[in-house]
C-alpha cells in the first residue's frame, strides 16, 4: 500500500469512528434522507441556513465506513458556504466518484480520498449517499414556513 492510500484509508477510518456532525438537529430549516437499498446504508441529513448560507449541518444514520466517512467529510466541507457553493461541491464531488471527468478544484483536498471509489461502482453509492441527501435537503421546501413538509 502507498503512503498515499494509507494516509485515505486511515482519514476514512477516523471519519467512521468519530464522525464529525453525527447528531439530529433540533429545528432544522430543511432536512432528506438518504438509503442505498444494495448495502442498507442510511442517513439522514439536517440544514439550518441563515439565508442562504449553511449555518448548521448534521447527521445521523448507519452504513459503511466510506458511507459514513464521506457524510462526516461533506459536512465540514459544507457548513459556511452557500447552498450555490454547496451545490457545486455536490456536482464536483459526483463527477469525481463517478469519474465523470472535469475539474475538482473547488473540493477541499481531503475529499480527494474518496476519488478512489470510481474504480469500484458498487462504493459509489456508498461515497455519494450522503451528497445525494444534502442535494435534496438544499432543495427541500423549509420546515420552518407554514404547511412545509420535511422529508
Amino acid at each position: 500500500m502507498t503512503d498515499a492510500s494509507e494516509l485515505y484509508q486511515s482519514l476514512i477510518l477516523d471519519h467512521n469512528r468519530a464522525p464529525r456532525n453525527f447528531r439530529a438537529m433540533e429545528q432544522p430549516d430543511r432536512s432528506a434522507e438518504g438509503y442505498n437499498p444494495l448495502c442498507g446504508d442510511q442517513l439522514k441529513v439536517w440544514l439550518k441556513l441563515d439565508g442562504d448560507r449553511i449555518a448548521d449541518v448534521s447527521f445521523q444514520g448507519s452504513g459503511c465506513a466510506i458511507s459514513k466517512a464521506s457524510a462526516s467529510l461533506m459536512t465540514t466541507a459544507v457548513k459556511g458556504k452557500t447552498l450555490a457553493e454547496a451545490g457545486k461541491m455536490f456536482d464536483s464531488f459526483h463527477r469525481m466518484v463517478t469519474g465523470a471527468g472535469g475539474p475538482a478544484d473547488d473540493l477541499p483536498s481531503k475529499l480527494a480520498v474518496f476519488a478512489g471509489v470510481r474504480e469500484f461502482p458498487a462504493r459509489v453509492k456508498c461515497a455519494s449517499l450522503a451528497w445525494h441527501a444534502l442535494s435534496s435537503a438544499m432543495h427541500a421546501p423549509d420546515t420552518a414556513s407554514p404547511g412545509a413538509t420535511s422529508s
